[in-house]
């Protein structure tokens, strides 16, 4: 008998008969983890609609002949001298407003660790090295974008590799907002996907900006940020959970945080991590945890406001009078192939790797055409990517400016792409949305979900 070349030399042979079964990537998950995407999907939907209007009020505002009230406006000093809290609305935006979107990405990235994909090696492997190869690429790419371009302007190189990191991150409320607007019936896998490499994606961008953006650091105002942490977690521990008393240690933890030069939007990662999150509890469809509950009560707050106020005081830049600009600076055009193409690339790559070292397959339902637009709207960088030009440049400097512009064009691509892709497999999709929520025996669960169940 001829040997088999895909089975491994130390595999036991197969003497029940049957057919070996094959891994699969991006399958079908449980019932309970579809509705919690859906749920979830429906709320970052509706923000970056939101999202996506203040960036155009702000691009609009800015542009027409009153943008010195817009510029006004942003620049307002509000806030106590005495304990340096005297920030802008901008910098109050960024560094206040973004820590409740990154607590809530602590939250869902603790969820996910000990009880979604994430505490699944297996389930694990793929979008982290999506997310993984979808950060190191474009960084990569940008470096060596801008110092092609700055070889060609020959000009000074000065400081735009601070902004390597600027098209790292994917926005996934701006990301759902292109697929609302679009109209796809992406699949509940795919969906799962791109929701899971975001939060390692913000994972990975909020290490950055403390590691790489942290110019110096008051060490005894972050030892003292371990106080009001412990309390925050003392608190939800007891089930204490009155949104007046938790704020406290959380606005201590923000304060201290920001007094110690790390970018006070670490506090809100650490304060979501710190979250305590019950597997048993995760697991069951008839019960809401802690951290559930937490999270669906600051969801609506952090897409529905904090990030589209970020947005409007961070988009508002002038781009008539600057393009010639933009198309010379190295940084802008690095932050332009750094998220059409390094995205796409990245992360189109990491998902084949695994399934070539693997030896999975892709799900029966999906193509790898599908993972390719994917990976094209992973190239939609907003909040994130706006922010780290800000740290790596300087709020308002002619570069950030540039960065702005960039981000923007490059986001937009990125989109028009992805678009183009994932049209082209609307109909199908359509048929999978079909199979995935018919119910026959009108059970409240989909019938694919009970033969999974079966199956399992």
């Amino acid at each position: 008998m001829t040997p088999d070349p895909h089975r491994p030399e130390n595999a036991a042979p197969d003497t029940t008969g049957s057919t070996p079964t094959v891994a699969r990537l991006l399958g079908r998950g449980t019932w309970r983890e579809a509705r919690y995407v859906a749920q979830l999907l429906r709320t970052e939907t509706v923000g970056g609609a939101v999202l996506l209007v203040a960036a155009v009020v702000a691009l609009v505002w800015a542009n027409s002949p009153w943008s010195g009230a817009y510029a006004t406006l942003r620049d307002t000093t509000v806030g106590p001298q005495a304990l340096h809290l005297d920030l802008s609305l901008g910098t109050w935006a960024a560094d206040g407003l973004l820590a409740v979107f990154f607590l809530v990405a602590g939250i869902e990235l603790k969820r996910e660790f000990v009880a979604g994909d994430l505490s699944d090696r297996r389930k694990a492997a793929l979008p982290i090295a999506a997310a993984v190869c979808g950060v190191v690429l474009p960084a990569v790419l940008f470096v060596v974008t801008a110092l092609v371009v700055n070889r060609a302007e020959g000009g000074d190189l000065g400081d735009v590799l601070r902004g390597w990191a600027v098209p790292t991150a994917t926005d996934i409320a701006f990301a759902l907002a292109v697929l609302a607007v679009i109209g796809t019936h992406l699949p509940s896998a795919l969906r799962s996907f791109l929701l899971t490499l975001a939060v390692v994606d913000d994972l990975i961008a909020i290490t950055i900006i403390a590691v790489f953006y942290t110019e110096s650091v008051a060490l005894l105002w972050l030892l003292a940020a371990a106080v009001p942490l412990a309390a925050w977690r003392m608190l939800l521990r007891r089930r204490i959970t009155n949104p007046v008393v938790l704020a406290v240690p959380a606005l201590l933890a923000w304060g201290f945080v920001h007094a110690s030069g790390v970018h006070a939007t670490v506090a809100g990662v650490l304060l979501g991590l710190l979250v305590p999150v019950n597997r048993e509890v995760e697991d069951d469809p008839d019960r809401h945890s802690l951290a559930e509950r937490l999270e669906h009560r600051l969801r609506p707050f952090s897409a529905g406001f904090a990030v589209p106020v970020f947005a409007f005081f961070a988009a508002g830049v002038t781009v008539g009078a600057d393009v010639g600009g933009v198309l010379r600076d190295p940084a802008a055009v690095g932050v332009v192939v750094g998220l059409v193409v390094g995205k796409a690339v990245g992360v189109f790559g990491g998902t084949w790797a695994v399934a070539r070292f693997t030896r999975a397959e892709l799900d029966e339902d999906l193509s790898w055409t599908d993972v390719f637009g994917l990976a094209l709207l992973a190239g939609v960088g907003f909040t994130v990517s706006l922010l780290v030009g800000e740290l790596a440049f300087g709020t308002g400097s002619e570069r950030d400016d540039h960065v702005k512009l960039a981000v923007l064009a490059g986001s937009l691509i990125a989109a028009l792409l992805a678009t183009v892709v994932l049209r082209l497999r609307n109909r199908h999709y359509r048929l999978v949305e079909a199979r995935e929520t018919a119910d026959l025996d009108r059970d409240g669960v989909p019938d694919v979900y009970d033969e999974s169940s079966e199956r399992a």
